[in-house]
C-alpha cells in the first residue's frame, strides 16, 4: 500500500545526515530541532502556531482538553472515520454524537450535523477524510451561529487547500479553533515512528496546548494544570524537517497516480472513483473506489492473489463498534456509512508508484470486473 523504503532511498543522504546530527548532539527530547520543525510547518501552513506532540490521537485529546469542556458535554463527529476521532471524546468523559457522512466525499453530512446540535453541544470535529477537506465554510458558519468550537481532524489531508466562496484559500487544519494531524509513517507527511501536531492562530490556545503536552508545566516542576506527557522526540522532528521540504512533490506524485487511476476507471459502470470537492484540493492519502454490485471482499481477495495489496478503510462503522454500544445507536440512522463499509476498497497509493505498477493494478481490477 505504501513504499516507505523507496521513498527513503530517494532522500537517503538528507535523512541520514539529519539522524546523525541528532545522535551527535544527543538532544533526543525537546531538542532545538523540534522548535525548528514547528516554525517551518507553521510557515508552510500559514498558521501562527504549531505545537508538536507524540501522535495524532494525543493531538485530538489535547485539543479537547484545552477547550475546558465538562463531562457530559456533547461533541459531534462523523461515523466514517478511524476510531481515534471518537475515542478521545469518550475518554475525557464527553458524549460522542456520531452522525452520517456524504455519499460523495465521505465527509460529515451537513444536514445530519445541523440536526444533531443540542443545548449540550459544545464542539464539532470534522474529518478531512482520505485527502480532501470537509465543507469548512458551512461548518464554520454553523459553529459561529451555535457558539461551537471546531477541531479539525487533519490526519489524512495535510497540504490540501480549501477555497472559500470569497476566493480566500487556507490549508487544511488551519480553519477551525484547532487543527490536529498525525505523522504516522504512512501519512503524506510521515516520520519514522509516531508523531503528531496541533495548529492554531489563537495565542491563548497555543500557550495552553503547549502547557498541556508537557505535564501542565510552563516552568519545570511547577504544574499549572492537569496535563499529559506527549512530546515529539527530536529525532522524528529532524526527519520531518527533511520530508516537509518534499511534501509538495509528494502531493503531486499522489495526484498524478490518482489521475492515472481515474483515466483508466472512468466509464466502468461497476466502479465508482473518488469524488473531488469543488472547494478542496485532494492530496490522496488514499485512493478509495466503491463497487456498485460486485463483492468488494472478493475483489480484495482476487487482487491479493495477484500480489496487489488493497485495504478496507473502514470495515465496521463506529456506531456498530462494541466500544460504543452504550450510545444505543441504530443502523438505520447511518445508511451512507453502512453502505460505504460494505463497498469501499483502497488501492495502492503512494509517492513511488510507477506507470508499470499502476497499469498492472488497473489491469487486474478490470479483469475481475470483466469476469464477474
Amino acid at each position: 500500500m505504501v513504499d516507505l523504503k523507496g521513498q527513503y532511498h530517494k532522500i537517503k543522504p538528507e535523512i541520514d545526515n539529519a539522524i546523525q546530527r541528532i545522535i551527535d548532539a544527543t538532544s533526543f527530547v525537546k531538542g532545538p530541532e523540534v522548535k525548528d520543525f514547528e516554525k517551518e510547518l507553521a510557515l508552510y501552513l500559514g498558521v501562527r502556531h504549531v505545537i508538536a506532540c507524540a501522535n495524532g490521537t494525543d493531538a485530538l485529546q489535547v485539543a479537547l482538553m484545552a477547550l475546558d469542556l465538562k463531562p457530559g458535554d456533547e461533541v459531534i463527529t462523523p461515523d466514517f472515520t478511524f476510531i481515534a476521532t471518537v475515542e478521545v471524546i469518550a475518554l475525557l468523559g464527553l458524549k460522542p454524537v456520531i452522525v452520517d457522512v456524504n455519499p460523495g466525499d465521505y465527509t460529515i453530512d451537513m444536514e445530519a450535523l445541523k440536526k444533531a446540535i443540542s443545548p449540550r453541544t459544545r464542539a464539532v470535529i470534522p474529518v478531512h477524510l482520505f485527502g480532501q477537506c470537509s465543507n469548512m465554510e458551512e461548518i464554520m458558519a454553523l459553529a459561529r451561529e451555535n457558539h461551537l468550537h471546531v477541531i479539525e481532524d487533519n490526519a489524512q489531508a495535510i497540504g490540501s487547500d480549501y477555497r472559500f466562496s470569497d476566493g480566500a484559500v487556507k490549508k487544511a487544519g488551519t480553519m477551525g479553533d484547532i487543527g490536529c494531524t498525525s505523522f504516522f509513517p504512512s501519512k503524506n507527511l510521515g516520520c519514522f515512528g509516531d508523531g503528531g501536531a496541533l495548529f492554531t492562530d489563537n495565542d491563548v490556545l497555543a500557550d495552553k496546548l503547549s502547557t498541556i503536552i508537557n505535564h501542565g508545566m510552563k516552568v519545570r516542576y511547577y504544574h499549572d494544570m492537569i496535563g499529559v506527557n506527549s512530546r515529539l522526540d527530536t529525532l522524528q522532528a529532524a526527519i520531518l524537517r527533511v520530508k516537509l521540504n518534499h511534501l509538495d512533490d509528494y502531493i503531486k506524485a499522489r495526484q498524478k497516480a490518482a489521475v492515472f487511476y481515474d483515466n483508466a476507471f472512468t466509464g466502468l459502470n461497476e466502479l465508482i472513483i473518488p469524488a473531488r470537492n469543488p472547494f478542496s484540493t485532494h492530496v490522496f492519502h488514499q485512493y478509495t473506489i466503491r463497487l456498485r454490485s460486485l463483492s468488494r471482499d472478493n475483489l480484495r481477495e482476487y487482487l491479493d492473489s495477484k500480489g496487489i495489496p488493497a485495504m478496507i478503510y473502514y470495515p465496521v462503522p463506529l456506531h456498530r463498534q462494541k466500544a460504543f454500544q452504550y450510545l444505543g445507536l441504530q443502523n438505520k440512522d447511518f445508511p451512507v456509512t453502512e453502505d460505504l463499509c460494505r463497498t469501499v476498497l483502497s488501492l495502492p497509493m503512494h509517492t513511488e508508484l510507477e506507470d508499470e505498477q499502476l497499469e498492472y493494478i488497473i489491469s487486474q481490477v478490470k479483469s475481475f470486473i470483466n469476469t464477474h
